[in-house]
């Protein structure tokens, strides 16, 4: 089964995506509410992988994937931004983060994201 992490600091949002991976065949392993949060999650259950918000309180989720990637340079991690944040989100696909969506999404984007990173097929 394959394992997800989920990091946003809205508390419905985690909740929303954690729905989808669960119908889609996924262990949730975690659920950060922040970039500190979520480093320490990733180091702790190496997910296969990573939702990340990235505006959150005490770390973005920039400056997360900048502390997550160097150690575990083959981490997926899928950026959820919200409109106008394309310049974070340019600096975050340098930084090593392999896509991102923009909400709010549809359920079947999100999957077409997640499929493409994970190489699944429909």
């Amino acid at each position: 089964m394959p394992t997800v992490l989920i990091v946003d600091d809205a508390l419905f949002m985690r909740v929303a995506v954690g729905n989808m991976f669960k119908e889609w065949g996924f262990e949730v392993v975690g659920e950060a509410s922040n970039g500190r949060e979520a480093v320490e999650f990733y180091n702790q259950f190496k997910p296969d992988l990573v939702t990340m918000d990235i505006t959150m309180p005490v770390m973005s989720g920039l400056d997360a994937v900048k502390e997550i990637i160097p150690m575990h340079p083959d981490a997926n991690i899928i950026m959820m931004t919200a409109l106008g944040q394309q310049r974070i989100i340019v600096e975050a696909i340098e930084a090593g983060a392999k896509d991102f969506i923009t909400k709010p999404f549809e359920k079947n984007q999100l999957k077409t994201v997640v499929d493409n990173i994970l190489g699944y097929d429909d």
